[in-house]
């Protein structure tokens, strides 16, 4: 059986993309764009979903990295992960900008 080998760029894209794929995550890292750190509670608020969709959609952006957070008894702060946010900007603009599309379609 052949094994197919992806590069470590093509995993970490992925993984941001993956990230990216529900509105709900968008509508929260534009929320946490325009913040210095929020709380959980914050972001709820922001949302019209449940306070465990919002937590569920926060686990999926943390585990990507994109975001970070933080326990400040009895909340959790969260804000964007700079470096990781950096990263993702690089790699997108890098694939589309690389990538021509052909006209193969037409």
């Amino acid at each position: 059986m052949k094994t197919k080998q992806y590069t470590t760029e093509q995993e970490q894209i992925a993984r941001f993309a993956k990230a990216l794929g529900h509105p709900a995550r968008m509508a929260i890292l534009n929320f946490l764009a325009r913040q210095e750190s929020c709380y959980f509670g914050d972001i709820h608020e922001e949302l019209p979903i449940a306070k465990a969709t919002v937590s569920q959609h926060l686990k999926e952006l943390k585990d990507a990295g994109l975001i970070q957070g933080e326990i400040e008894t009895p909340k959790v702060k969260y804000c964007i992960n700079r470096e990781n946010w950096e990263l993702a900007r690089k790699l997108f603009i890098g694939f589309f900008n690389e990538r021509k599309c052909t006209s193969c379609c037409e």
